[in-house]
């Protein structure tokens, strides 16, 4: 009997050292995945370009101004917990310099321009599924999505006129309200994962910074003899609209992408005609960050 009592004692023992040898493993996370998913996703993406412009603005010249552009724009895409996850808030930073001339090529203007836009864009269709109310893990997106939504954006400016004497500049200084749409797929070309985009956007009102025809800016500024220079524009007085086509081609380690860009923008007010056709090619590259917040 004390022979069985003891080995059956000694067996316990083994079991119950062996249990607590295994529990710590079951219990231990894995501490890298988990830090990857307790988070949401931000895109973001920077392209350089290079396009023709077509450029008209009577202030300066009766005359329309053709030649280069350079194009430069930053975005940045971020997924917010509105509406169940289903809200995207995007920033676009678009900068451009151009350089034209007449069609003699006699007489050249030097522009550039910055803008800025923020929009809220809604999943109309292919909605995400909502984001957990614990780990904030972002769900994998639909592969064809429709957004909209509203869009607040500024654009800063100038003109300059080589050959005009008393009026050699004109700023460009403008406030807009814009609906926004995107359409974005998600497909393969020969196993290769594609990622297509197109954006319209399109201002519905505004206002504007406009001289009067024949008023110098010394008139403005110095003597303070102002004339209607803060315009409201509208789709009748001032359409402009920016189609954006992108491809996004995941590459080890980053992802690039191509994209066209179409920026049309045209205003008559203060009896002075504005107009700017901008058609670039642009490339650059796509980071994705992860929000640990």
């Amino acid at each position: 009997m004390t022979r069985h009592a003891l080995a059956l004692a000694l067996l316990m023992g083994c079991s119950s050292v062996a249990a607590q040898e295994r529990t710590p493993q079951l219990a231990l996370p894995a501490a890298p995945a988990a830090s990857v998913q307790q988070g949401r996703t931000s895109v973001h993406a920077t392209l350089l370009g290079i396009g023709r412009v077509r450029q008209l603005d009577t202030y300066l010249s009766p005359l329309q101004y053709r030649g280069p552009q350079l194009q430069l724009m930053h975005e940045t895409l971020r997924r917010t917990r509105w509406a169940h996850g289903n809200v995207t808030f995007q920033t676009l930073w678009h900068g451009d310099l151009a350089y034209t001339g007449n069609d003699p090529d006699n007489v050249h203007t030097l522009g550039a321009d910055i803008n800025y836009d923020a929009a809220l864009h809604y999943h109309l269709i292919g909605a995400a599924p909502p984001l957990p109310a614990g780990p904030r893990a972002t769900p994998p997106a639909p592969r064809f999505r429709l957004l909209a939504g509203p869009q607040i954006g500024t654009t800063l400016g100038v003109l300059y006129n080589t050959r005009n004497g008393n009026n050699p500049a004109q700023a460009l200084a403008s406030l807009r309200l814009s609906a926004s749409v995107a359409a974005v797929c998600d497909f393969r070309l020969r196993r290769q994962p594609l990622s297509a985009r197109y954006q319209l956007d399109l201002p519905l009102v505004g206002l504007m910074f406009s001289p009067a025809y024949g008023q110098s800016y010394y008139e403005i500024f110095s003597l303070g003899h102002t004339d209607h220079n803060i315009r409201l524009t509208h789709p009748l007085n001032a359409f402009t609209s920016r189609h954006l086509l992108s491809v996004d081609i995941p590459l080890r380690p980053f992802t690039l992408r191509a994209a066209y860009l179409c920026d049309i923008r045209q205003s008559h007010v203060n009896d002075i005609r504005h107009h700017s056709y901008t058609h670039a090619f642009m490339l650059g590259w796509v980071r994705r960050l992860v929000i640990l917040k």
